[in-house]
């Protein structure tokens, strides 16, 4: 039995080198690789990027294992059920504004792999660009299954019930109004408590550059998400043996090999390369306090560099409780077109831009230059109200927001959940001009 068997404990810091042991001497002295480990543990190195990666940027972690990860069978491909990964050039990227109602919650027993679905996505997975976009809705624990994710990181942002992600690096807790990231090639296991209890929510499958806190410029030292509410598990581990089921996504494609022990048995490990959680209610936001909009990059909470400096693979951007305070100012979000597409999800409460029919495990999907902003009914009220501090509170908003164009999947497109008449709520938009009026 491990020695912190139940517990959850955490070391504070964004990509900090952590140095955690569940038993005690576990951890090699003064080199990585000695000729016996204590304990008679394997070691063996897990590397987040290639090795001649800058030093600041150079992500990897050494673990001390009971058996290492090469004891396994044979992988056998599985069906992908709504599984997608990019490229898939059969689906047609489309300049619609679209819109999704919540994914309907299994009424089987449906773990979190089998409740895997592929909304959209961009990129290609291969050439470890892009990232793709998924919802989760479950109601079973994985019991004696795992899985790794070979194409890239996942980050999770539960929208109903907390779930319990038990890595072999440790084990974390993550409740709706928080995140977790797994990194890629970390296997892990998702649990939801109770039988009868369903989980939902979403997921950013990021097939480059791993996330990074963005850089302050201007903003200083201080404010968005600080580095130190950031948390990473300590070590856990279980000597388990059996029958039991490693997943593997790669390539696209999802495998599975037979195990005879869980893999969750690392006792010690080091490094900068481990999954971590982050409590979205620690964003320090900042927003204007005179006049007009600030762009909604100072909600970045992470982001995922491309090839092109400050043109995001991925930023990862939340819309939380906020005071409003400006003067003479159109204060929902403008209309506009971007150069970036925009995918949107819905936590808790009400976005301030939408008037209806965008609600709490919901999304919409507004691609590149396609114009978008409030509806109809939101414009009037925005346009008439008088303006006095508002504290937008109730609310947590979230997008993902690429440097690509998102193709929708063949199965979002078609969904009984996708909302085909959501072009209309612009419809109520007329001409105010009258050039004889200022």
């Amino acid at each position: 039995m491990p020695a912190n068997e139940g517990q959850l404990a955490y070391h504070a810091g964004f990509r900090n080198h952590v140095v955690t042991e569940a038993l005690p001497h576990a951890l090699p002295k003064g080199q990585n690789s000695p000729q016996r480990c204590p304990y008679g543990l394997y070691a063996e190195q897990l590397s987040g990027t290639a090795f001649t990666a800058p030093r600041r940027q150079n992500l990897r972690s050494w673990l001390y294992r009971i058996r290492p990860s090469v004891t396994q069978s044979a992988y056998r491909e599985l069906s992908l059920g709504c599984i997608a990964t990019t490229p898939f050039d059969s689906f047609v990227a489309d300049p619609n504004q679209m819109r999704w109602d919540p994914l309907p919650l299994p009424s089987a027993p449906t773990d979190f792999v089998e409740g895997l679905y592929t909304l959209c996505a961009n990129g290609n997975a291969s050439k470890q660009i892009g990232i793709g976009v998924h919802l989760y809705a479950c109601n079973r624990n994985m019991e004696k299954r795992f899985l790794y994710n070979a194409d890239g990181e996942l980050l999770i942002v539960p929208q109903q019930t907390a779930l319990l992600i038990r890595t072999e690096l440790g084990v974390l807790e993550v409740s709706p109004g928080e995140i977790v990231v797994v990194p890629r090639g970390i296997k892990f296991q998702v649990q939801i408590g109770e039988s009868d209890t369903a989980a939902r929510g979403y997921i950013c499958e990021n097939y480059g550059q791993p996330f990074e806190l963005p850089e302050l410029g201007p903003i200083g030292a201080n404010g968005l998400a600080n580095s130190r509410d950031f948390l990473s598990p300590c070590a856990y581990f279980e000597d388990l043996q059996g029958e039991f089921e490693l997943l593997a996504k790669f390539a696209g494609k999802l495998w599975a090999c037979r195990l005879d022990h869980s893999p969750l048995d690392v006792v010690a490990w080091h490094g900068n390369y481990a999954p971590y959680k982050y409590d979205l209610s620690l964003f320090n936001t900042v927003n204007t306090v005179s006049f007009d909009h600030c762009d909604p990059s100072i909600f970045t909470v992470l982001t995922s560099a491309s090839a092109t400096p400050g043109t995001a693979n991925c930023d990862f951007v939340i819309f939380p409780p906020r005071w409003m305070v400006a003067e003479n100012t159109f204060r929902p979000p403008w209309f506009h077109r971007n150069i970036m597409s925009e995918y949107m999800g819905l936590i808790y409460g009400v976005y301030d831009a939408k008037a209806k029919g965008f609600v709490p495990g919901g999304s919409s999907l507004h691609n590149c230059m396609s114009p978008h902003g409030p509806d109809a009914e939101t414009f009037k009220k925005a346009s008439s109200i008088e303006l006095e501090p508002q504290y937008q509170g109730n609310t947590l908003a979230f997008m993902f927001e690429s440097r690509y164009v998102f193709r929708p999947t063949e199965t979002a497109l078609k969904a009984e959940f996708r909302q085909r008449d959501y072009v209309d709520v612009w419809r109520g938009l007329k001409s105010n001009f009258n050039p004889n009026t200022r």
